[in-house]
């Protein structure tokens, strides 16, 4: 498919925020697109030409979906797989393709697909019952993740010592020897059609520690250029040897003796790329779309030092959002505000992100943590 076409249409799986933004960066190319999404409120509602609600797990709903557009993706994994089979097999596109999103869906063949090609990843065992998790070989304390369903930091249990056996999943699940790293780092791939690939520039990741997910980005990495070109050909490699259509986020640990370890990858957007739409030349999303339609990728260098900020409902909070703060943060040069169309905040649900650009990395960062303190949702 070598052009964007006013009247071909794109289906996505999910009309969540990744949805949203897609679709924001699509309506630049005049591409139509048709959203399937289980919440009848979601982000993607107002923005897509046609918004479908129905499960995506639903073999029935996704066939009868993916039936009615000429190209397909997802801005999340948790999709029926064999309904995109049956669509590819009759003629659909789909991207990234089934059997990818297949391999992504579950962390125990994710792992084994890293060592049988030799992709640097920490020492693993996979587990289906609460009695080969007793008898592990991998010493505590170790992480503990469910192979399927996990996202956004569920999923994931730290086993200390035994006594903490008790409250194990016990569902199949992998074991991973913990990693002493000195910073989680993320580097984001895309490839189309014709086999053309780039990397997105090194990114340093802080995670929120309840709620174990990505709350502060800063681009670019200032590691050594060693350490980001093998981060990067490391992201190439797994892209190439997987040979997907779109996006792959690469998410990584740098050890403290200096070695890259691969943690887990998303084929899709990811929260690791949120900072390229002011900061880069492309965004992560252009360059998906570049990639399924098999157009030229774009440039991905680093308009200037970026921090994404993610803006999370605040704890204790439950119901109509109140985003405290607001003009405060936008007093501020280089401020960039992205809120996700969520009606109802949570504790810690991602409820949108602010990006901040500054030539000066120190007072970028600064800013940044000027944004965190002050932006604040509430109900």
């Amino acid at each position: 498919m070598k052009a964007f076409y006013g009247d071909l249409k794109l289906g996505i799986l999910g009309g969540g925020q990744l949805g949203r933004m897609l679709i924001q960066q699509a309506i630049n190319y005049n591409v139509t697109v048709k959203v399937l999404d289980p919440d009848r409120e979601a982000p993607c509602r107002r923005l897509c030409n046609e918004f479908v609600v129905g499960s995506l797990g639903d073999y029935e709903t996704v066939y009868n979906f993916g039936k009615k557009v000429d190209l397909l993706t997802i801005e999340i994994e948790k999709v029926n797989v064999d309904a995109l089979e049956q669509l590819e097999k009759e003629g659909v596109l789909v991207y990234p393709q089934s059997r990818i999103i297949r391999l992504i869906q579950d962390k125990g063949l994710q792992k084994q697909f890293f060592k049988e090609n030799e992709i640097p990843t920490a020492e693993f065992q996979v587990i289906s019952s609460p009695e080969q998790l007793a008898q592990s070989h991998i010493p505590f304390p170790y992480i503990q993740k469910l192979r399927r369903d996990g996202y956004d930091g569920k999923g994931v249990y730290r086993v200390n010592d035994a006594s903490y056996l008790t409250n194990a999943f016990t569902e199949p699940s992998l074991i991973e020897r913990m990693v002493d790293f000195e910073k989680e780092i993320g580097v984001i791939v895309a490839r189309n059609e014709s086999g053309e690939v780039k990397t997105f520039p090194l990114v340093e990741m802080e995670f929120n520690p309840e709620a174990n997910l990505v709350e502060f980005l800063i681009s670019p990495s200032t590691f050594p250029f060693e350490v980001q070109m093998e981060a990067e050909n490391i992201a190439k490699r797994i892209a190439e040897t997987l040979n997907i259509v779109g996006i792959l986020a690469v998410e990584m640990f740098l050890t403290k003796d200096g070695k890259i370890l691969v943690n887990e990858l998303a084929p899709r957007p990811h929260n690791s790329g949120h900072q390229s739409i002011e900061g880069n030349v492309v965004s992560q999303f252009e360059q998906h779309l570049r990639a399924i339609f098999d157009q030229p990728l774009g440039d991905t260098a680093c308009r200037s030092n970026a921090i994404m900020v993610n803006i999370l409902g605040e704890a204790g909070y439950e119901g109509p959002a109140i985003y405290q703060g607001i003009e405060k943060i936008l007093k501020c040069d280089g401020v960039y505000v992205h809120l996700y169309g969520k009606a109802l905040t949570k504790p810690f649900r991602k409820m949108g992100h602010v990006t901040i650009i500054d030539n000066d990395r120190e007072k970028a960062i600064e800013k940044a943590r000027f944004v965190q303190q002050t932006l604040k949702v509430i109900a």
